[in-house]
């Protein structure tokens, strides 16, 4: 007798039960952002009250720190996401000064109208500059932006209708302006232009068009490939930055009250935003926050030291390069990943 194994009995397995497919969004806003947006607008608040709170140096100082700041701004946007190195602003800086001369002075405007003319003025400038400095690449557009802003430097020079070498005095455009006035307006143009630089290049990164932006950053030829129009794009930062320069260049010397050619097309504007960029971190929004706050620190503290003062300030930029390649808040973003100003697009799970 043979003894046979049962069969198996059925199994009834039951289904697992549907599961919802998880959604995504993409997020730029976080809860840092949202502080440091009422942060941006508190102390833009707070700066426009200061002529009713402030004394007249630290209305000037303030003035000053803004007017650096767009400056600082305008260089980053620049560098750190067309990716054109100019060592050449001062070109604008000084078209815009002197525009104060032209319109100011000479042909009796307002001199705080002149403020956009000298925008406008500025850009205009900078086109028929740019076709000849768009057919440079790498450090050849960098040394030909400063050729060209010594161009204008020398034709200014000796060009006696606006005062040619030595300069000359724009008392006479303020004229029947009271001071507390021609300060609060001064400063009131310098919170547009330093606050409204972070603004709007906060809002223009967080388009399409500063997606474009930091591709053209990060590789000119892969970006091109996926038919991202990078000489367009070049183009008109260029254009937006002269313009941006040659308002600031207004603002310094309603500021200063006499413009001359050494002054006005000076190396030094250049190399001031050049420090505080690098130092602070190039290609981000609060690099040049950060670091305009650590040199106008340095230079309180280390003003007394005559000459020593550039190499210390040398000292702290080399030493900051070396340990910290981002900048500062490049330290700190990759350390605590913190970012007041986001601008990299994040892919959330929602609930």
């Amino acid at each position: 007798m043979t003894s046979q194994t049962p069969p198996p009995l059925p199994v009834t397995v039951a289904p697992a039960p549907a599961r919802a497919p998880a959604k995504y969004a993409v997020t730029l806003s976080t809860r840092t952002s949202r502080v440091g947006e009422t942060l941006l607008l508190v102390t833009a608040i707070a700066l426009c009250l200061m002529p009713w709170w402030g004394d007249r140096s630290l209305i000037r100082t303030s003035t000053e720190f803004l007017y650096i700041l767009a400056l600082a701004q305008m260089w980053n946007m620049l560098a750190g996401y067309a990716g054109l190195v100019s060592i050449g602003q001062q070109a604008f800086v000084g078209i815009g000064g002197y525009c104060l001369v032209v319109f100011g002075v000479q042909m009796g405007l307002n001199i705080f109208l002149v403020v956009p003319v000298a925008a406008v003025v500025a850009a205009l400038v900078a086109v028929p500059s740019a076709l000849v400095l768009f057919r440079l690449r790498g450090a050849y557009f960098a040394v030909g932006t400063w050729v060209v802003a010594e161009v204008f430097r020398l034709l200014t020079a000796n060009a006696s209708v606006v005062g040619g070498g030595s300069g000359t005095s724009i008392t006479a455009a303020v004229q029947g302006i009271p001071v507390w006035w021609r300060d609060a307006l001064t400063l009131w143009g310098a919170v547009i232009l330093g606050v409204g630089a972070i603004a709007a290049g906060y809002f223009v990164l967080r388009s399409r068009y500063g997606l474009a932006l930091q591709a053209v950053r990060d590789s000119e030829a892969a970006s091109g490939s996926l038919g991202i129009r990078v000489r367009r794009m070049q183009w008109m930062l260029y254009i937006a930055s002269a313009a941006g320069c040659g308002a600031i260049g207004a603002i310094i010397f309603i500021s200063k009250l006499r413009i001359s050619p050494s002054a006005a097309f000076s190396l030094d504007w250049t190399t001031t935003v050049f420090f505080i960029v690098v130092i602070g971190g190039i290609g981000t929004l609060e690099g040049p926050i950060l670091g305009t706050i650590l040199f106008f620190a340095l230079r309180g503290l280390l003003s007394d030291f005559g000459s020593w003062y550039l190499i210390l300030l040398g000292a702290v930029a080399v030493i900051v390069m070396i340990r910290m390649p981002d900048g500062l808040w490049g330290w700190v973003l990759r350390r605590f990943n913190l970012s007041l100003f986001p601008t990299r697009r994040r892919l959330d799970r929602t609930p």
